[in-house]
């Protein structure tokens, strides 16, 4: 942990990490979940859009081009070809849009939140929330797990290209071996060595820590709660009406 990570993510990202869990959580209800049907569809819409622009802001180009790609994809199947067809053939499209068309918001929502929060942020922000150590450590080892095993994907694909082993070509069995395998093994060990990193850093400890990530709300944090705000009152004159 030093000051250095701190001043990059203050480059990086314009929200608190209390405030992109805080997205998160939305993402789940009002994107995956529907929640509030028709009458926050607006909203619903917001939050859909949301990712993308939060995914520019981090520099994530790549995320965010492949989640237009996929959007665009899921719009041309629901709008193009869903209509046209019948039987065992929609049904699957149908799987497809309302799984990915939902899912993959709150995905590319995850993916800015982990690369643009450290752990030393999220810990400062749990501690501000004043959360109990049994649910902090778990998701600051996951904070760490994600990017590493990221890392160990790409060193397995690059041993798999020296090796000439692609997918097709009958080599079905050494993809097998030399890929899953690997990635199984290496997701036992790192998850092992995060936690016992995690000890080793004291994040257990029972006194109170110090952190040098000196986390707050600006301006862009205070209208989301705004916004969020504004749409549960909306949604509740909808309910009580």
């Amino acid at each position: 942990m030093n000051n250095e990570n701190c001043t990059q993510y203050k480059k990086k990202s314009l929200l608190d990490p209390r405030t992109k869990l805080l997205i998160v959580f939305m993402e789940a209800i009002l994107v995956l979940a529907s929640a509030g049907g028709e009458r926050l569809f607006w909203f619903r819409t917001i939050f859909t859009v949301l990712p993308f622009l939060l995914l520019v802001t981090a520099k994530r180009y790549k995320n965010c081009i492949i989640g237009l790609i996929v959007i665009a994809i899921i719009y041309i199947l629901e709008v193009l070809i869903f209509p046209y067809v019948r039987g065992i053939p929609a049904s699957i499209i149908l799987i497809l849009i309302m799984i990915v068309g939902r899912f993959f918001p709150a995905y590319l929502t995850g993916v800015y939140v982990i690369n643009t929060t450290t752990v030393s942020e999220f810990k400062a922000a749990m501690d501000k929330l004043h959360m109990p150590d049994a649910l902090t450590i778990p998701m600051c080892v996951m904070f760490r797990f994600f990017p590493t095993i990221r890392e160990e994907n790409n060193s397995i694909r690059a041993a798999m290209k020296m090796r000439d082993i692609r997918f097709g070509g009958g080599k079905m069995v050494q993809i097998l071996e030399y890929r899953i395998v690997p990635m199984i093994t290496c997701t036992a060990k790192i998850g092992e060595e995060l936690s016992a990193s995690a000890l080793t850093r004291g994040l257990n400890s029972q006194k109170k820590r110090t952190n040098i990530c000196h986390i707050g709300f600006g301006r862009l944090d205070w209208i989301f709660f705004l916004l969020v705000a504004a749409m549960l009152i909306y949604w509740g004159l909808g309910v009580f009406a």
